[in-house]
């Protein structure tokens, strides 16, 4: 073998040679030129020949040269920002060696279709809803395990992790906490009440094809929860997926990610995407020294398939559905399987599981109606420490939706009903306040509603869209939400203007929501019966676009918003140390701000998107005004990238900024910093193709080793307060061993323990 190792280089270049060197010796080499309107070169075209199999790129002068295109009839198809996408059938004959191809710049911007602003398909020019859109490619610049972090470098989308000890978290939008973001399956709910803290994992992202965002409220089209906003995970189309996709990478803390995603036919009409998702950390770490891990220990399955079923006159008929399973552990680091539930070591531990279908069925009719539906359920079985919380919920979703496009009206009109069924060892499924009381008391809502919407075409660069929703919640009664957008474009449409105003509702649960309820940290106190929360939002949107003849492209989106809510349900941490007092506000709150969006693409091969948000989030009640807790009121993302097409490498520099935020204390005594500091997490990644199906990528995940104060958890090193005195009336008493009067509390958190680590990833695409 030694022989053979120490000439092992030569082999491989032989080997190389020896496929692809000698067709292009004895092949004759065609010239493809690609040109614009004004018949100048366009530079690093893609090109792909469908009959090679093979892709190509022209060089700085617009050029292609290939070997073995012998004579013959061939389909072309080309591809550079800032062109139209271009697609064409040519003939090669032996006596010619150029061929000329002439692309069309790009007057308006690229169709890009959008669905979760209206509830059908139309191209983001054209919605009156301002609409963000994120493909693939994106999240590739900074790759992560789920899709709860990859949303991290989002112009004001946040993910806040809610514990230092089981890492739960949810998604801020604008300020407003998780339960406020409705999370979207192909257009359909799938994260909600209990999986709001932990079904954000294990969606495959090789299967994700774009993910679409709407700030404010979308109630009128998809009811409770969608207050702050939506995302919308829109998933490949079996039909247009790779044959074969392979995505894993693993860091120096020895997690290691896998993605597959395998596309098949199971008839001549249908066809099946099959995705797997599959992350494992069992590599307990206390860099900061606090005696707790600091990284929660992961083990998770995640299996998605999704299958299209192509029927007469191109009518919809799709269902698609996924499996999770997930155990995880957080705590001290002497914890292990036998200490769970115990009090003589802490440990929170999480066992997950989960599954989801939701599909889409067009009626054999003349008029357009489709059916669409999801279902899911969701089995929690966690501890937290001593304290059990054992939970159950099932929903299930249907609406029927019938759209009609009159001369310059589009009609949508629809009927939903919602059903869920929880219980748990919680009070709210409980007639006593003990968490050991069995499960006893489900809960069940039921919750119709009927909702219209009228997009019309007052003049060809203007429109108006109203709607209304009404929806009857067996608890609380009829709840109406109306909405209203108004688009204005310029002719060209460069200039884009959208006004939006609408309302919105939520009706909360606590225990399914609120990761703190469940610590056992602090006790859980309501004061009165919750009401339904309601908000009123609006906010204006500009859309700049800027081409030149190069290809080049800049598109700035600039934003100011403000949402008015009324009976808000806010966590009240500073009362008293000991307790979370959950009310209604008896006042309102606000929600306001602006933002920034820049994205750019150069000929040259650099790309920038950048954004910064501004934004108050407070409290007012009985006159006194207050800042939200856990709420950042400066913020901005970044990702440069720029890409050697000639060897194939591009290099991506992604990072976040979050200004100061109030954090919970403890009471006066508490010696943690009140607020946050300026805090960053930055990443840079090299990416290498090897040929047409293997990428290789690697690099650094915060490169300012930035991780928070390490005595974020309050005393760690006694998290079942054996050592904590209380008075009479249950508060903490300062004592020579615990001279600033705390108990044991996580929730003290505002950015994640992991600190500097280095990547490295291989990806494989067969098409």
């Amino acid at each position: 073998m030694k022989p053979f190792c120490k000439h092992y280089p030569f082999f491989f270049v032989l080997f190389f040679w020896l496929c692809f060197g000698l067709g292009h010796v004895y092949s004759q080499q065609r010239e493809l030129l690609f040109v614009s309107e004004l018949q100048e070169p366009v530079p690093f075209v893609s090109v792909q020949i469908q009959e090679l199999k093979q892709q190509f790129l022209a060089d700085s002068s617009g050029r292609v040269l290939i070997g073995g295109l012998k004579a013959g009839n061939y389909t072309l198809k080309a591809q550079q920002v800032g062109y139209e996408p271009f697609k064409t059938s040519f003939q090669v004959f032996d006596s010619q060696k150029t061929y000329v191809f002439i692309l069309t710049s790009l007057l308006q911007d690229i169709e890009e279709v959008v669905v979760s602003g209206t509830l059908k398909e139309v191209s983001k020019l054209e919605s009156p809803v301002p609409v963000e859109i994120y493909t693939s490619q994106f999240f590739k610049a900074n790759p992560t395990p789920s899709v709860f972090e990859s949303l991290q470098n989002i112009n004001g989308v946040r993910p806040q992790l809610n514990c230092n000890v089981c890492n739960t978290g949810d998604i801020h939008i604008n300020g407003l906490e998780g339960p406020y973001t409705m999370v979207l399956l192909d257009g359909m709910p799938i994260v909600s009440g209990l999986s709001t803290v932990y079904g954000l994992t294990g969606i495959p992202q090789a299967l994700i094809e774009r993910v679409e965002i709407v700030k404010g409220p979308a109630s009128t089209l998809y009811g409770s929860e969608a207050v702050g906003g939506l995302i919308n995970i829109i998933t490949k189309k079996p039909t247009h997926a790779p044959v074969l996709s392979f995505d894993a990478f693993s860091s120096n803390w020895a997690d290691f990610n896998a993605d597959l995603g395998i596309k098949f036919k199971l008839s001549k009409q249908v066809h099946s995407l099959l995705g797997i998702n599959y992350f494992n950390y069992q590599n307990p770490l206390d860099n900061n020294r606090d005696g707790f891990t600091d990284v929660t220990l992961q083990h998770r399955v995640s299996v998605f398939n999704k299958i299209n079923v192509q029927r007469a006159e191109d009518r919809l008929f799709n269902v698609a559905v996924r499996y999770n399973y997930e155990d995880r552990w957080g705590g001290d680091m002497r914890w292990n399987n036998s200490f769970r539930g115990g009090d003589s070591i802490y440990g929170e531990s999480i066992m997950t599981k989960r599954w989801e279908m939701v599909g889409t069925y067009q009626l054999p009719m003349r008029e357009h109606v489709v059916f669409q539906w999801s279902a899911n359920s969701h089995h929690q079985n966690s501890v937290y420490g001593n304290m059990p919380y054992i939970a159950t919920q099932n929903i299930a979703f249907g609406q029927l939706l019938w759209s009609k496009t009159l001369r310059r009206q589009q009609l949508i009109a629809g009927v939903a009903y919602r059903y869920v069924w929880y219980d748990d060892n919680t009070p709210a499924t409980s007639l006593t306040d003990s968490l050991s009381t069995p499960l006893n008391n489900p809960s069940v809502t039921n919750l119709p509603g009927v909702f219209v919407q009228n997009e019309i075409h007052l003049t060809p660069i203007s429109k108006l869209l109203v709607g209304l929703r009404a929806d009857y919640n067996d608890k609380h009664g009829y709840i109406f939400s109306p909405r209203m957008n108004y688009k204005l474009s310029s002719t060209n449409k460069k200039n884009i203007l959208r006004l939006s105003l609408g309302n919105g509702y939520r009706v909360a649960n606590v225990f399914t929501e609120d990761h703190a309820a469940l610590t056992g940290a602090r006790t859980v106190v309501f004061e009165g019966e919750l009401r339904p929360e309601t908000s009123w939002n609006g906010n204006l949107n500009f859309v700049k676009k800027i081409y030149n003849k190069h290809g080049s492209s800049i598109n700035i989106d600039a934003t100011a918003f403000y949402t008015h809510f009324k009976n808000r349900i806010v966590p009240d941490y500073l009362t008293d140390p000991n307790k979370i007092i959950y009310a209604n506000l008896e006042g309102f709150a606000t929600s306001q701000g602006v933002s920034i969006n820049l994205d750019a693409a150069f000929d040259n091969g650099l790309s920038v998107a950048a954004g910064a948000t501004l934004m108050d989030v407070n409290l007012v009640e009985n006159g006194i005004k207050q800042r939200q807790l856990l709420t950042e009121r400066f913020s901005a993302v970044w990702s440069l990238g720029y890409e050697w097409h000639q060897i194939g490498l591009s290099i991506d520099y992604t990072g976040n900024l979050y200004g100061p935020m109030l954090l919970p204390l403890l009471g006066e005594l508490d010696n943690r910093p009140a607020k946050s500091p300026f805090w960053s997490l930055q990443n840079i990644q090299v990416t290498k193709k090897l040929g047409y199906c293997f990428e290789v990528y690697g690099g650094i995940k915060n490169l300012l080793n930035y991780t928070p104060p390490a005595n974020s958890i309050a005393r760690a090193f006694d998290p079942f307060d054996r050592d904590v005195q209380f008075d009479s009336n249950g508060q903490v008493l300062a004592t020579p061993s615990n001279p600033n009067a705390l108990t044991f509390d996580p929730t003290y958190v505002f950015a994640p323990n992991q600190g500097i680590r280095g990547f490295l990833g291989l990806r494989y695409t067969l098409r």
